[in-house]
């Protein structure tokens, strides 16, 4: 079986009293796009820069790109990963080519001319080259924080809020970026406060708060906290709703919501539909519409974070 390309069993990290997360266990599998949501202050950075090998663990042990998580293995895990933090750390009178120069020889990369061409070319600023990264646009510098961190063609890339602060046009092509290097087999470690974004882009979520909460695909999340429900809209609603969809096989209750809609608890929305129409029709209710309602990663997120973790901790 090919092996995890992160593996990470009862993690944790303390800052004197403070603990910055604890008992973190989680997979992630070679080519997966994995997201970790949280609150601001409930370890996600901490837990970036602890797999980054920028901090060491309190407790715990984990595996990165196949190398354990020790300080021996420090520089070899560096080679085989990549991190974005939030803020891209450029240095703005240099152009975008002499910057990724720099960090090219910082990772003394053979063919470092090639890497760069390559890397400009995975994020459409082979144009821009020559300018300087005091003058571009945030989005644009996001984009050579990006083709910096391919230059050493990682197997795991760990993405700290990359679209923080963009525009809707940039955030989409950093979403773009995301996709391409999934599909080259990169995994793409992915911390942000756009549930939208992680929803659109990763296979897995963890949800954060101090320990792990949560962890699964966002469908399968959805249906582990919440019931089915169907939304029904009628023109006039039936005489004993009670009775009518009491009756019905597959449903397990509703209600009435304040704009009228009948919200329908039921074991399986495919199977249920067809039958509640069918009363519905039997006793004279003209149907606007019968639809699933859907639950987002946000609603599971609100679900299971209910607490600001900084002033808690104040």
């Amino acid at each position: 079986m090919e092996r995890p390309a992160l593996a990470v069993q009862q993690l944790s990290k303390r800052f004197g009293d403070r603990t910055a997360f604890a008992d973190v266990s989680f997979e992630v599998g070679q080519g997966e796009v994995f997201g970790f949501l949280g609150p601001n202050g409930a370890g996600k950075t901490s837990t970036v820069r602890t797999l980054g090998t920028l901090i060491a663990p309190t407790s715990g042990s984990a595996s990165v790109a196949g190398l354990p998580l020790t300080a021996e293995n420090g520089p070899a895990i560096r080679s085989r990963i990549s991190i974005m933090p939030e803020t891209p750390g450029l240095y703005l009178r240099l152009t975008v080519a002499e910057n990724l120069e720099f960090f090219a020889g910082l990772y003394a990369l053979p063919d470092s001319r090639g890497r760069i061409a390559e890397a400009l070319t995975a994020v459409n600023l082979t144009d821009r080259a020559g300018d300087a990264c005091g003058a571009l646009s945030k989005g644009l510098r996001q984009r050579v924080a990006l083709a910096r961190a391919v230059l050493n063609q990682p197997s795991v890339l760990f993405l700290d809020e990359p679209t923080s602060g963009l525009d809707p046009v940039a955030a989409r092509d950093v979403h773009d970026l995301i996709t391409s290097l999934r599909e080259r087999g990169v995994t793409i470690f992915l911390t942000t406060h756009r549930l939208a974004e992680a929803e659109r882009l990763c296979d897995r979520v963890a949800i954060l708060n101090t320990t792990l909460r949560l962890i699964g695909p966002p469908a399968e999340l959805r249906t582990r906290l919440f019931a089915r429900r169907l939304e029904v809209r009628v023109r006039t609603a039936p005489p004993d709703p009670d009775t009518l969809f009491g009756g019905l096989i597959g449903v397990d209750g509703w209600q009435r919501d304040a704009s009228g809609t009948f919200l329908l608890t039921v074991t399986d929305p495919d199977a249920a539909a067809p039958d509640v129409a069918r009363a519905l029709v039997h006793a004279g209710a003209d149907i606007l519409s019968i639809t699933e309602s859907r639950h987002s990663l946000e609603d599971v997120y609100l679900e299971l974070v209910d607490e600001d973790v900084e002033a808690r901790r104040q």
